[in-house]
């Protein structure tokens, strides 16, 4: 149910929902949390408190890569639980899914701007055969790259990444020094 009543008021769930995701987006997008609380009406205390009630952590920004994944809802769910910006996996039937839906063109432009888009993050934790790791390397420069070998290339069936050792080497890098500036 959308609509919640407190005492006399009637409260609408998805208003407060709506308004809180533009309240965040704007943050996101460099404005001060005065000008945020100002245009929309609000205290800048609670636009602090929005930030505190939704923070899942602080520090350097994540990206996760992998192929051909036996897990990979695991992986996407671990992502999700230690606060990793971006978590792009597939399993190998995806992955053939995905190459062979584009045209050479389109897919080279897709790969190009997926490495660009990667090339944003901090830290890219990549999950894959060596060749293929050391191919994703070298396209995201040098941006900190964190392999994690699946096998030898090449990799023809699923591999199942093993969930606790990516979960240490995220908090690894969560728990680093550079996060603590």
């Amino acid at each position: 149910m959308d609509l919640i009543r407190v005492g006399d008021k009637v409260i609408s769930l998805s208003r407060i929902a709506n308004v809180t995701e533009q309240i965040l987006l704007a943050r996101s997008q460099g404005m001060s949390q005065q000008d945020v609380a100002k245009k929309f009406g609000v205290d800048r205390s609670f636009v602090s408190r929005l930030e505190t009630l939704g923070e899942l952590r602080k520090g350097r920004s994540i990206a996760v890569i992998g192929f051909p994944i036996a897990n990979p809802e695991e992986v996407r769910t671990l992502c999700q639980e230690l606060g990793v910006e971006l978590c792009w996996v597939m399993t190998n039937q995806e992955r053939w899914e995905y190459a062979q839906s584009r045209n050479g063109i389109e897919l080279v432009n897709e790969i190009m701007d997926l490495a660009n888009k990667f090339r944003q993050f901090d830290v890219v934790i990549l999950l894959a055969s060596n060749a293929r790791v050391r191919l994703m390397a070298a396209l995201l420069d040098s941006r900190t790259v964190i392999p994690l070998v699946l096998g030898e290339t090449p990799l023809s069936t699923d591999v199942v990444v093993d969930i606790a050792a990516l979960k240490r080497t995220i908090l690894t890098v969560i728990d680093s020094p550079e996060n603590k500036k």
